[in-house]
Parts: C-alpha cells; sequence; structure tokens
C-alpha cells in the first residue's frame, strides 16, 4: 500500500507555474496543517499528560529521529534551555548520524536498526523516561526500532508521524499521527509533514514546560538572559510585575540572574 507522504502532489507541471502560482499553491497546502492536527489533539494531549508526570518525577524527554524530522526533534530540544531555563539534559534530541547530521546527511545511517538505542544508552536512557520516535513516513529503521527497544526495556514511547497505521506507531505507546496528505512537490515530507512535526514538537514541549511551573501568566520567567534583547524582555516583565521603574527591574535582574529569582526576593 502506498504511503501517504509519498502519494502524488495535487500539482501537476510545477515547473510550468508562475512565482506566484508557486507560492499560492505552497501556501494553500501549508494551511491545511494546522486542520489536521486539530483532529488529534486529544491524542496529543495524553502523551503531553505522561510526560509531565514523568518529568516532574524527575524523568526526561527524548527525541529520536532521521533526517529533517531528527533536526526538529534537535532544535525542539536545544531551545527549551534558554526559553524556559531547564538544564540541557532535561530534554535531549539524538538524529540517526550523531550531530553532524545535522549540517550534512549521514549514508545509510537511519537504516542502523541498532543505532538508535546505542546512542540513547549513551545518556542512561531509563523506565523514568520518554522517547518519542519522529519519522514523517513512519517506516525509518533508526526510529522503528528504537522504539522497539525501549519497549522491551519498559520505557513509555511516543511517536509523531504523517501517515496512518505505521511500524512507528505500532511501537508507540502514544502515538500521534498527522496526516497531512500528499506534499506540494511529490514525497518532499520537510513541507507538510516537517510542518506538523514542528508545530507539534511546540505543542508538546511549550506544554510541558508550563505544566512544570516554567511560565507565570504568560511569560518566560526563567528564561535564559543570553542576550541584550532578553534582558530588555526580562526587565520589562519585572516592571510589569513589580510596578517599578525600569532602572530597578533592570538593576535586580542583573543582581538576581532571573526575573524569577528577582520576584520571589521581593516579596520576601
Amino acid at each position: 500500500m502506498e504511503k501517504v507522504t509519498e502519494s502524488a502532489s495535487n500539482y501537476r507541471h510545477l515547473e510550468k507555474m508562475s512565482t506566484l502560482e508557486l507560492l499560492t499553491n505552497i501556501n494553500k497546502e501549508d494551511q491545511t496543517v494546522p486542520l489536521a492536527i486539530a483532529k488529534i489533539i486529544p491524542q496529543i494531549e495524553l502523551l503531553v499528560d505522561v510526560i509531565a508526570e514523568k518529568m516532574a518525577a524527575g524523568g526526561r524527554l527524548f527525541y529520536i529521529g532521521a533526517g529533517t524530522s531528527g533536526r526538529l526533534g534537535v532544535v525542539d530540544a536545544s531551545e527549551c534551555p534558554p526559553t524556559y531555563g531547564v538544564p540541557f539534559d532535561w530534554v535531549i534530541g539524538i538524529m540517526a548520524g550523531g550531530d553532524q547530521a545535522i549540517r550534512k546527511s549521514v549514508e545509510f545511517a537511519e537504516d542502523d536498526k541498532k543505532l538508535a538505542w546505542k546512542d540513547l544508552s549513551e545518556h542512561l536512557v531509563n523506565e523514568q523516561d520518554v522517547v518519542i520516535g519522529i519519522a514523517a513516513s513512519g517506516t525509518t529503521p533508526y526510529v522503528v526500532h528504537g522504539l522497539e527497544d525501549c519497549r522491551a526495556k519498559g520505557i513509555i514511547t511516543g511517536c509523531i508521524t504523517c501517515n496512518p497505521d505505521s511500524p512507528l506507531a505500532a511501537q508507540s505507546d502514544f502515538p500521534i499521527e498527522v496526516v497531512v496528505g500528499p506534499e506540494f512537490v511529490t514525497g518532499s515530507t520537510r513541507m507538510k509533514a516537517g510542518t506538523a512535526q514542528k508545530l507539534v514538537l511546540n505543542m508538546i514541549s511549550t506544554s510541558v514546560m508550563i505544566k512544570l511551573g516554567r511560565v507565570l501568566d504568560n511569560r518566560m520567567i526563567d528564561m535564559q538572559l543570553s542576550n541584550n534583547k532578553l534582558l530588555d524582555r526580562g526587565t520589562k516583565m519585572l516592571m510589569k510585575a513589580l510596578d517599578i521603574e525600569y532602572e530597578d527591574a533592570n538593576e535586580r535582574l542583573l543582581k538576581y540572574g532571573s526575573v524569577r529569582k528577582a520576584m520571589d526576593m521581593a516579596k520576601g
């Protein structure tokens, strides 16, 4: 049976389209992605809740993937520490071929059935953790067998895939199947499928961090103050929270190193 992600584009003769036609049609297809996600929010909810429960008890979240899917996982994981001030080993992104594969593909790495477990083992993955496999096709050996090995060790698994009834979903305790249909360029899953995966990853990590108390009201009070833009943002957060002037807020922020600590100290 043909995979949905490999099915023929709904558009023909792309090379004959004008620039405006190309952009308009790509945008038209992109608009279908959030609608597909809306249909499976209850499945995402189940996974978020189990991740939050495990992480609150000291567990970690792992993403494993290859190619575009792996890169998306690495990006989402790498953004959690600066955004929410969490340790770098709370959310870990691993991709087939290692860090060098982030920029340049490593031949046949995604076909190695034992490599994912080897990579996970280097981080001492265990039953306290949750591992999410990311693969648009749902058939990538690195990811499928990585989850299979995790389940054999009693580790909770989830997945994000864009084909229904895939081998990856079969190895997932909490499968998320976002079926976005044919790509604008046939089989180019970095497009709608990649967008869907990025959106779902955003939903998962953001919701988990909120549930773990890393957001107050709608503010990132634990963010790392790593540049002037973030210092300014943090200062303005304190101005509003404590009803003080900019200079006072900035001085407190620099003294205590985070919005949360400055707010806590002001409370006494």
